[in-house]
């Protein structure tokens, strides 16, 4: 049988969206609508969604590239049972997942273009200081929890320097909450992040004896210049919490029936979870937007795409 426009759509988010298996899927269809469909049947009509869905995710991919901010991550992804990598990148907008044959800076140049020039905001993963054009800040939840960890088993002795990192850190983001909160004026800002970098600085300076307050000693040196960027450009987020939140159902997925099984099946996955999630993102309903996209005789991008004039 083929299924109508509502019962595809309805596939689509329980798959895409909710995480549910296409055999958990197929069941839902049968047991509660009555409709007799196989799983190879499920994935191909997926595919044709996709397929129809495809010039909406071009265009979401054009707005990430010309956003000004877009919080970035990655994790790993199964295709044929080998392992891949999924990619996000979430911007005020929209959300671009994109599933790839490595986590490098090639791939992200496949989201975001060689060119862009806005602001990065990712977990401090070399590849994306190669986007040279762009400004960076470095997650600080992921430096934060570093130093916690590294001072919980540290000895007393040991444990000063993380935890004066994690302090120095913490003192970052009250200086914003203040700014938010109008309690500091711009310059009183711009004062306390001076005073708060020079502080870092003589951190930094100190020679340390112990092996892991060496390597975090050298991670902040290459982070440096990168984590106060939230304290120079109010507004932009110091960490890339989005991103993760955004990963999140993906991972739960992956656990869940293991990824896609061919290329061609992590194709259809990126376009729909993509429309899917910005949907959301925007407060649109992404119900009536696909079943009016398989019922359109024309080819079609959805209104979730940013007008870029």
């Amino acid at each position: 049988m083929q299924l109508g426009p509502e019962a595809l759509t309805l596939a689509a988010v329980l798959n895409k969206q909710m995480g549910l298996s296409l055999g958990h899927t197929r069941q839902v269809l049968a047991y509660g609508f009555g409709l007799q469909v196989s799983r190879g049947g499920l994935c191909r009509a997926l595919a044709r969604m996709a397929n129809q869905a495809a010039p909406t995710y071009t265009g979401l991919v054009q707005a990430a590239r010309q956003n000004l901010v877009n919080v970035v991550d990655e994790t790993g992804w199964k295709v044929g049972g080998r392992l891949q990598w999924l990619h996000v990148a979430v911007s005020a907008e929209v959300t671009v997942y994109a599933i790839l044959p490595g986590r490098g800076y090639e791939q992200s140049v496949v989201m975001l273009g060689a060119a862009y020039a806005g602001f990065l905001v990712h977990d401090g993963w070399a590849p994306y200081y190669r986007f040279v054009l762009a400004f960076h800040q470095s997650c600080l939840n992921h430096l934060l929890r570093r130093s916690k960890e590294m001072a919980q088993i540290a000895s007393p002795t040991a444990a000063a320097f993380p935890w004066a990192v994690g302090n120095l850190l913490k003192t970052g983001l009250r200086l914003r909450d203040r700014y938010q909160q109008d309690e500091i004026s711009e310059h009183g800002l711009r004062t306390a992040t001076g005073r708060l970098e020079a502080k870092l600085g003589r951190l930094l300076e100190k020679s340390y004896r112990h092996p892991a307050n060496r390597r975090l000693a050298r991670h902040l040196e290459h982070e440096r210049p990168w984590l106060f960027s939230f304290l120079y450009c109010p507004g932009l987020d110091a960490t890339n919490h989005a991103a993760e939140r955004a990963i999140r159902g993906m991972v739960i997925a992956r656990k869940v029936w293991g990824g896609n099984r061919t290329w061609a099946g992590a194709q259809t996955q990126q376009i729909l979870v993509s429309v899917l999630r910005t949907c959301w993102q925007q407060g649109k309903d992404a119900f009536a937007r696909l079943v009016g996209l398989l019922r359109s005789l024309s080819t079609e991008t959805l209104d979730i795409v940013p007008d870029s004039s």
